[in-house]
């Protein structure tokens, strides 16, 4: 599979902060990879190099076979800053128009405006949007070039249910039709639902890179959760929550739990076994690498 993006060993310093190190990694053509970490981790840092904004302090980004550093290259590229200023004066149709502008190829502003659920503010100025249709349009623009990879770095953040759901569409529509994007995102469902390759950073290091169910299942933790009015004390159990009237406890060996709740003779019923979600096992993977600081 073709790499479109990729870093080996690269860190990058800022004065005695080291927020990335040595930090190898590839974004394959057709792939929706979610970048997580705690704040500091450095996915921005991640994005930056990627795009040309920063340089590495040592070790080689490349981009579409070429470097982040020329302009050419990065017009195969699309971009979502975490932080975006559009000029409040401009019609959402003009500044569709600017940016389309510096593309040799562009994607129909009409497309792409209802691809994002903004075609009906064509001729609102930027001023009087909410800050949930600017971040909207801010996303929108990264596909204006019709791009080969898009870098979205917390798209959603600020945007109510309704609206991330209906831009969650747009990347999805935008996925299915070849493209490849990396996104960030502090929802973690929102990884869940979008990405197929999930990789986590944590004080500048890489400390997954799988697909979601196989980080969920890097920690080992799973749930046993049954309706019991009491329990005795059960072997192997990390920790036990009750919730609307079921007890839940978490176990790396949920066989030999159920195998010691059958003996102990203790009535139940409604057992459920199921894997740790994505963000038991990212708070896992961090908190350890924290523990490690």
């Amino acid at each position: 599979m073709t790499i479109l993006a990729r870093t080996i060993e690269a860190s990058r310093r800022y004065g005695d902060v080291l927020a990335l190190d040595r930090v190898s990694l590839d974004i394959r053509a057709g792939e929706l990879v979610g970048l997580l970490g705690p704040n500091g981790a450095g996915k921005s840092t991640l994005i930056n190099l990627f795009v040309g904004l920063r340089r590495p302090t040592s070790g080689t980004v490349e981009l579409l076979g070429g470097s982040p550093l020329d302009a050419a290259v990065r017009r195969g590229i699309g971009v979502t800053p975490q932080e975006t200023g559009l000029p409040e004066t401009l019609r959402v149709g003009e500044i569709v128009d600017f940016v389309s502008a510096h593309f040799p190829d562009r994607e129909p502003k009409g497309e792409l405006l209802a691809r994002f659920g903004l075609d009906d503010l064509v001729k609102r100025q930027i001023g009087g949007l909410s800050g949930g249709q600017r971040r909207r349009l801010a996303v929108a623009l990264a596909f204006a070039g019709k791009p080969r990879l898009v870098f979205l770095d917390e798209p959603t953040t600020g945007l109510d249910v309704e609206a991330r759901r209906s831009l969650w569409e747009g990347i999805r529509s935008f996925h299915q039709d070849g493209g490849t994007v990396l996104l960030t995102s502090h929802y973690l469902e929102e990884i869940e639902a979008l990405a197929e390759r999930v990789v986590v950073v944590g004080s500048g290091r890489v400390l997954a890179d799988d697909t979601v169910r196989a980080v969920r299942g890097i920690v080992g933790v799973r749930h046993v959760s049954l309706v019991a009015d009491d329990l005795p004390e059960l072997p192997g159990v990390l920790g036990t929550e009750r919730a609307e009237g079921r007890i839940s406890l978490m176990t790396t060996d949920p066989d030999q739990l159920v195998v010691e709740l059958v003996r102990s003779g203790v009535p139940f019923s409604g057992l459920e076994i199921r894997p740790t979600t994505l963000e038991e096992a990212f708070l896992a993977l961090t908190s350890k690498e924290s523990a490690h600081v």
